[in-house]
């Protein structure tokens, strides 16, 4: 789980997965584009991506690059590094801020995207060069893994080290996320992780209400951001 400092303006988003960076390579008019992404959840994260492949891939002739980071897309970054200008980074960014998640839904963040590119003797021209570096982050988007980024509330039952046990089974089969248990001299706190909205938090707290014959409240607490399988 990862704690924001700012609560954002949208409660959930895509990103890409947690992991290893992505790759995946395309051939135009023998150039080849290789297409690596990345999770990044801040710019030096970002950046290191493009640093690494220019040193793994030393003799490539350009390494273009464009992330877009956080809940609300607010951090747009590109670079078309030595190809010309617009003609790279800029048709890179908007792949992925035009990508869309689900119908008519454009909230993918959380990417950083190089593509690293031999030349292959061919001259492509202003407009095969954008076709070429938007085709190469939008077919790597198509094999890459994704997941739903959710702010769910942190709230917190103290219950008996007893009864601890058969409420934590209940509120996970009823669909509820754990996060963090703690246990005190005389109680466990359990933790559960509710969507951030009035709604799920009102329904929650009457759920454990019900669970427990009306003897335990669920206590709101701070937010997290956590990955949750995407649709």
């Amino acid at each position: 789980m990862q704690k924001q400092e700012q609560e954002s303006r949208v409660t959930s988003y895509t990103a890409l997965a947690a992991g290893p960076d992505f790759r995946h390579e395309i051939e135009i008019k023998r150039s080849r584009f290789i297409t690596v992404l990345r999770r990044a959840d801040n710019e030096d994260t970002a950046r290191d991506l493009v640093a690494g492949l220019r040193r793994e891939f030393h003799d490539a002739r350009h390494h273009c690059s464009a992330f877009v980071l956080g809940p609300d897309r607010d951090i747009q970054r590109s670079n078309d590094d030595g190809e010309p200008s617009g003609t790279a980074g800029i048709p890179m960014l908007e792949a992925i801020l035009k990508r869309e998640t689900a119908p008519e839904v454009t909230d993918l963040s959380d990417v950083s995207a190089v593509v690293v590119r031999y030349f292959g003797g061919i001259l492509l021209g202003a407009g095969g060069l954008v076709r070429a570096y938007s085709e190469s982050v939008s077919a790597a988007l198509d094999r890459a893994p994704l997941v739903r980024r959710r702010r769910l509330r942190i709230c917190s039952a103290s219950v008996p080290h007893s009864a601890a046990g058969r409420l934590e089974n209940d509120l996970r089969a009823a669909g509820f996320v754990m996060a963090e248990t703690s246990y005190g001299a005389r109680e466990t706190v359990l933790r559960v992780a509710i969507p951030d909205n009035a709604a799920e938090l009102s329904a929650a707290a009457e759920r454990t209400l019900s669970f427990t014959a009306g003897t335990v409240e669920l206590t709101p607490g701070g937010t997290e951001w956590l990955d949750v399988p995407h649709p």
